[in-house]
């Protein structure tokens, strides 16, 4: 069906509340509405009037009517189903069916109406869920503004005391006459550096001082030009080289940079192998989601082979393929390559062997794809358990264990979210922990996952938080043993079987979204 409009009206033919579903100018819309009352027959009982265009179907409701304007291909009993719907939800909004009410509530109608019908075509809801969705009413929604609200809070009492700290500090200074450096405003202060009040040793970066007071460097000549980007920066230095000579901790802004590009480097792994003049690369990356009760939403695998030819003489060649897969992964070949030679033989070469392969072009001559609900299939399950410790935080307990024991697992991380502006306690650890204040997360390194190492745990306490700020939880890390059982076994000359083609061959796998929700 194709509803062009919804609207509630008098029985005289006055409109009270309309709705356009479809693109239609104003006036079209306007003169349908006004054309019903005339095709109204008394003495007659039906729900529908035809004209030559359109299809009116309604119903009576007190001392109006509900009108849907349709298509005059739609079907009628389904005009006349969602016609029921929409006369249904009116009195949930509306407690008496009279035109004050109805104005009174029409954009609850309204809002109700939109989520019946989407671009002309009924959606599949009941009267229940349209309730919801108009209400819109989310229990987490209210937390989390319970919970923003405690840490801004507590934002403001710790912005607040660190002011009067360091207002006491430079008065103490005045006193016994030595110069105060100054590190800005309170808030400032509090922003850049959390750690002020707890190290006696603050860490300052350079990017966090944009402009030196006279009171900190007397020794620097001012200067009558503003800074350019690329300009000399001996005033800078010079700045840098005296905060060192007091015994301050500087950090460099390449140094920061660098390590910040460093721990957002996709976690795919750098390829080691020598490259021949064959060369095969066969990837594997895996979409998992998984739900932090148990029960597995998403699996899916894709892989890809790929081949490499830089010498003009192994252009005419052909892949031995040995396929163990048990699992009924997906395979597709490039459209030129010779299906029947693939699946009787397990063959990979072009339809015409008279023709070679691209020079210097990684071709994709393979693909498979897998995709399953067996939980058996996942590779490494995470467990995050976070329960309350009846002191408004919550104590989290998460381990791991690799399922799959012919992997093995390099350069894992597994990320947890945190509240905003916490810092975790942690108690226990298996491998090694970062906390990432900017990004709020709480990042577990595991240098390798194998066999000998296929189970882990870690355990820490954070304040002001629930459960539910500890999701999702997402893991990255790369591998050299793909998922698939598949792999090239040897490559030899289209012309002869027995003349073998020396290749290189690189395999990888990693995870391309890892998470748990």
């Amino acid at each position: 069906m194709v509803l062009i409009s919804a609207a509630v009206c008098t029985k005289s033919g006055k409109t009270i509340v309309s709705r356009q579903f479809v693109e239609m100018t104003k006036s079209r819309i306007e003169g349908l509405l006004a054309a019903f009352p005339k095709l109204m027959t008394s003495g007659k009982q039906h729900t529908f009037v035809e004209t030559e265009s359109v299809r009116y179907v309604y119903q009576p409701m007190e001392k109006l009517y509900m009108l849907l304007i349709t298509t005059k291909a739609s079907n009628i009993l389904e005009d006349l189903e969602t016609l029921r719907l929409f006369s249904k939800v009116i009195p949930e909004y509306c407690r008496t069916l009279d035109e004050k009410d109805i104005l009174d509530n029409a954009f609850n109608l309204i809002f109700a109406f939109d989520e019946i019908v989407a671009l002309g075509y009924r959606e599949s809801v009941n009267l229940a869920q349209i309730k919801t969705f108009v209400e819109m009413d989310s229990h987490e929604e209210k937390v989390f503004q319970a919970v923003r609200e405690t840490q801004e809070k507590e934002a403001k009492q710790k912005m607040r005391e660190k002011a009067k700290e360091l207002q006491r500090q430079r008065m103490e200074s005045q006193k016994k006459g030595i110069p105060m450096r100054s590190y800005g405003n309170s808030s400032d202060s509090f922003g850049m550096s959390s750690s002020m009040s707890s190290s006696s040793t603050p860490t300052i970066g350079i990017a966090e001082i944009p402009k030196p007071t006279p009171t900190v460097s007397s020794k620097i000549a001012p200067t009558k030009n503003a800074l350019k980007l690329g300009g000399k920066t001996r005033d800078v230095d010079s700045f840098v080289d005296q905060l060192k000579s007091e015994g301050e901790k500087v950090t460099t802004l390449t140094s920061t940079v660098s390590s910040a590009a460093s721990s957002a480097a996709p976690a795919r792994p750098k390829s080691d192998v020598q490259m021949d003049d064959v060369h095969l690369r066969v990837e594997d990356k895996l979409t998992v989601r998984i739900g932090r009760d148990g029960g597995l939403q998403t699996f899916e695998l894709a892989g890809l082979l790929t081949l490499r030819v830089s010498d003009e003489k192994y252009g005419r060649i052909k892949i031995f393929l040995d396929n163990n897969d048990q699992r009924g992964i997906q395979l597709q070949t490039h459209p030129n390559i010779d299906k029947d030679l693939f699946r009787n033989k397990s063959q990979i070469g072009l339809k015409n062997p008279a023709k070679p392969f691209p020079m210097n072009t990684d071709v994709g001559v393979l693909k498979w794809r897998y995709t399953t609900q067996d939980e058996s299939a996942v590779p490494l399950t995470i467990n995050c358990w976070p329960s309350e410790n009846g002191e408004g935080g919550c104590d989290v307990n998460i381990e791991y264990e690799l399922e799959n024991t012919k992997l093995e697992l390099q350069d894992v991380t597994i990320a947890i979210p945190l509240p905003m502006g916490i810092t975790p306690s942690i108690t226990e650890c298996d491998g090694e922990y970062h906390h990432d204040s900017r990004k709020h997360q709480l990042l577990w390194n595991l240098p390798v996952i194998d066999a000998a190492n296929k189970q882990g745990s870690m355990e820490f306490s954070v304040g002001s938080s629930i459960p539910g700020d500890f999701f999702p939880v997402t893991l990255s890390f790369v591998s050299k043993t793909i998922y698939a059982d598949l792999k090239p076994a040897q490559i030899t000359s289209v012309d002869d079987d027995s003349n073998h083609v020396k290749y290189s061959i690189e395999t990888v796998l990693y995870a391309e979204k890892y998470e748990i929700v």
